[in-house]
């Protein structure tokens, strides 16, 4: 290797580690906040390590500091925007987990979300963890990584991305995020709706009846038995919908 492409390899490496080390750090498994740093940027150094034969083909390196500085920030807004959808996607399962915990009677039961280090509803934060240990023992943070690696293709380096774009992917990934959301807690809209008609005709059959005592246990105990039977249909409805998500990414 001559001395002279020492410099040019470099800033490569340095504008791949922006986008990559900003997409690391949102992938989904990965990218948790629970997670090490350094196993992270680890992870994010090697994965640039890999793509700088490939990014030298694509990248043109500016001469000046101005164009290099530009890139650099271009780099990581890509990174930024395309990592921010997919946790848009992620965040299903919270949203999933407080109609859930309503529908219970759980709403006001909080624990602190290992994942963001704020206080949610404990059924959210169990769907969430749940979740992303599925996604490591599935292989579907491979899929992410494959994205990172295609994110070069879908938005290639050398400028700002467009807005309306990145706008568009932010819409799909919240409708999708939101759809997901309702399609995961279905069964337990579905199981409020049915217990609180009981109640309300039992209430009206049995005026005398402390209908608020007896609602309170049985909605947590019928809960608690509708997500003992549903919860691997629900898992597997976001592991469904999560690869589809990232297999867009990837333009397959």
């Amino acid at each position: 290797m001559q001395i002279a492409i020492l410099p040019e390899i470099s800033s490569i490496f340095v504008l791949v580690f922006a986008r990559v080390g900003t997409l690391v750090m949102l992938m989904p498994g990965i990218g948790e906040r629970f997670i090490f740093s350094r196993a992270r940027l680890s992870l994010a150094f090697f994965l640039a390590l890999m793509l700088v034969p490939m990014a030298r083909n694509v990248i043109a390196t500016p001469t000046d500091v101005p164009g290099m500085v530009g890139l650099l920030i271009s780099e990581v807004l890509i990174g930024l925007s395309l990592g921010f959808c997919v946790r848009l996607v992620m965040a299903c399962l919270q949203t999933a987990g407080v109609i859930v915990a309503q529908t219970m009677g759980l709403g006001f039961a909080m624990t602190v979300d290992p994942t963001g280090g704020l206080q949610n509803p404990s059924i959210g934060n169990l769907l969430t963890m749940l979740g992303t240990t599925l996604i490591l023992v599935t292989d579907l943070h491979h899929i992410a990584i494959a994205a990172i690696y295609r994110s070069y293709e879908l938005l290639p380096p050398g400028g700002f991305p467009e807005i309306t774009d990145i706008l568009a992917l932010a819409i799909k990934a919240t409708a999708q995020g939101f759809s997901l959301a309702v399609q995961i807690s279905a069964p337990f809209i579905v199981f409020g709706l049915l217990f609180n008609l009981g109640l309300g005709v039992l209430a009206r059959l049995m005026p005398q009846l402390q209908v608020f005592f007896l609602a309170v246990p049985a909605s947590i105990l019928g809960g608690m038995l509708v997500l003992l039977a549903v919860v691997g249909v629900m898992m597997g409805v976001f592991l469904d919908d999560l690869g589809d998500f990232l297999r867009q990414l990837t333009g397959n």
